[in-house]
């Protein structure tokens, strides 16, 4: 049970340095935290969730500045000790889950030495013992192969398996407070539950506090004991987790709540958050545009992509001494997608999905089988074939910070497929506009990719991805990293597209109520093969395959959970 107040964040501001003067970032935010509990913090791209947490970790930005208030733990305010206290107190007494494990471990050393040196900062021990603590932290975190983490380099791990690692080092010398930034963003929803799971179980075990940030609310109500809103570095309101979402306070986070999809019930349309001129928030459903009609998915009508008996193979080892095994990817899959329709792709992290989609497009050649768009073969186009080709299909990348390059503005990134294919014409206009549809204020078209938070990354890369208007578009977890109200407007904007311009999608999710609310077909993927596949409806309300069980059974479920055992927990 929650016990002692442990840390107490007390009318904290924080501002970032322009040339304009002072932004705001937070203002006057005050929060607590108690032993033995988890706080859900929660606000959309931009709120000011991670500044917050930055700042009383003591790692702001060099352009952030703190311009008011406390952050108390321990007796002594963070904001102020010594920095050689501060050092002693981040990992011991106070650690933090960064949302990107993959950047936050080092790539150049193995994971087990980076857990190792963890703990012999803050513990009096042998690097023996602090390797055999290691091991034991990675069986706790609930690796499969701990020995083998142990020696093996990020990059040889999965996201799911880095996302553990570094709980492990969070968890390492039993702190008093673990800030967790985004934890289970973009991890499958079976690895979701399993992190989530972690989690609870080592809050109660060390009875740390937790402060759990995440843009998803299923999160917040599976595990969260209280919730806090933050909006545009405003608290709107903090409740406990069943009292919030039985009778939310805040017109803010009542339209959170209402623009989430649902597995369970889709909807025609999402709400979205709308504010009028006085800064009112309400969630309205937008008016749609009348829709066409679309195919009838009985297979009588031919397909716009057509994918036949697709394999792909690599030659992986599981450690330098090891002889090199083959590792089929994409076992023999076979799929049709109707014009103007949406088959969703499920499946686990590592499955063979975002492989599948770089076959269609020939980022990668596959070893056998086809790939029919609008009755040609893709396989057997040339490369200049293929260029043009390409013209017709575009891909939304899973990592906004990798598919973004830093060097240029929104601008020239949104407008390459225009510079490329169309010779620039009437670039300027078109990524205006490209910015009105995905959600971003016009004056981002000068700025830079580090200038974004990482949902805005996502949006610029969706606007590229729409620049040229194709008749394919393949999203690959393209609204994994949003937050609900920002999803919302991007999943209505698909449906428009796809009604105005008669798109085609494939649309790779690890979120099923996002896949529900999207798709008209359902394809479940596991170990490079599909497992089952049918109308969305009848795969979701009556699965035939145990692996579709399992996944449809880890989806976090709101408003089906008994709100008196909630308040138990």
């Amino acid at each position: 049970m929650p016990g002692r107040e442990i840390l107490k964040i007390d009318n904290l501001s924080v501002a970032f340095r322009t040339e304009a003067g002072l932004r705001p970032a937070v203002n006057g935010v005050s929060l607590s935290l108690v032993s033995g509990e988890i706080l859900g913090l929660v606000g959309e791209s931009g709120s000011g969730k991670t500044i917050l947490s930055l700042a009383a970790m003591g790692l702001l930005p060099q352009n952030a500045v703190v311009t008011s208030g406390r952050v108390e733990f321990a007796g002594a305010d963070l904001l102020t000790v010594r920095p050689d206290v501060l050092r002693k107190l981040r990992g011991k007494r106070i650690s933090m889950i960064f949302q990107d494990p993959m950047a936050s471990l080092d790539p150049v050393f193995r994971c087990g030495d980076q857990i190792v040196e963890a703990i012999l900062l803050h513990e009096r021990m042998t690097r023996r013992q602090a390797r055999e603590r290691a091991l034991e932290l990675l069986q706790k975190v609930g690796i499969a192969d701990p020995a083998r983490c142990l020696r093996s380099y990020p990059h040889e791990l999965s996201g799911g398996q880095c996302q553990r690692v570094m709980i492990a080092m969070a968890v390492a010398c039993k702190p008093d407070v673990i800030i967790a930034d985004e934890p289970t963003t973009a991890l499958d929803v079976t690895v979701q539950k399993q992190v989530l799971n972690l989690l609870r179980g080592l809050n109660r075990e060390i009875g740390a506090a937790i402060l759990l940030i995440t843009h998803d609310l299923g999160v917040i109500y599976e595990v969260a004991d209280r919730v806090a809103v933050i909006y545009h570095g405003d608290l709107m309101e903090e409740a406990a987790t069943a009292d919030l979402f039985a009778a939310p306070c805040s017109d803010y986070t009542k339209a959170l709540i209402a623009s989430m999809p649902s597995a369970s019930a889709p909807q025609s349309r999402l709400p979205v958050i709308t504010r009028d001129g006085s800064g009112m928030i309400s969630s309205l459903a937008e008016a749609r545009p009348a829709a066409k009609p679309k195919p009838a998915i009985d297979g009588a009508s031919e397909p716009l992509l057509h994918i036949r008996d697709l394999t792909k193979s690599y030659w992986v080892r599981d450690n330098a001494l090891a002889t090199p095994r083959a590792f089929r990817a994409v076992d023999n899959v076979s799929l049709a997608i109707p014009s103007r329709s949406t088959l969703g792709l499920v499946g686990e992290s590592g499955c063979g999905k975002s492989t599948l989609s770089r076959l269609v497009m020939r980022l990668i050649e596959p070893d056998d089988g086809a790939i029919e768009f609008d009755g040609r073969n893709l396989v057997s186009l040339g490369r200049e074939e293929m260029r043009a080709a390409r013209r017709d299909m575009a891909l939304v990348f899973q990592n906004p910070y990798g598919s973004l390059n830093p060097r240029q503005t929104v601008t020239d990134l949104v407008a390459a497929p225009i510079d490329i294919h169309q010779g620039g014409r009437g670039r300027e206009a078109a990524v205006a506009k490209l910015m009105d549809a995905v959600g971003l204020p016009r004056n981002a078209m000068k700025r830079y990719p580090h200038e974004f938070s990482g949902g805005q990354r996502q949006r610029i890369v969706i606007a590229r991805a729409l620049a040229l208007k194709p008749r394919l578009l393949i999203c690959d977890e393209a609204v994994s990293a949003l937050d609900v109200s920002v999803q919302a407007q991007v999943l209505n904007l698909l449906q428009d597209l796809q009604d105005e311009f008669d798109l085609t999608y494939l649309f790779i999710s690890h979120d099923m109520s996002v896949v529900r609310h999207v798709s008209d077909m359902i394809a479940v993927m596991q170990k490079g093969r599909i497992v089952e596949a049918g109308p969305a409806g009848e795969v979701f309300d009556n699965p035939k395959a145990e692996y579709t069980r399992t996944l449809l059974s880890a989806v976090p479920k709101i408003g089906n959970a008994d709100p008196i055992a909630l308040e138990a927990r």
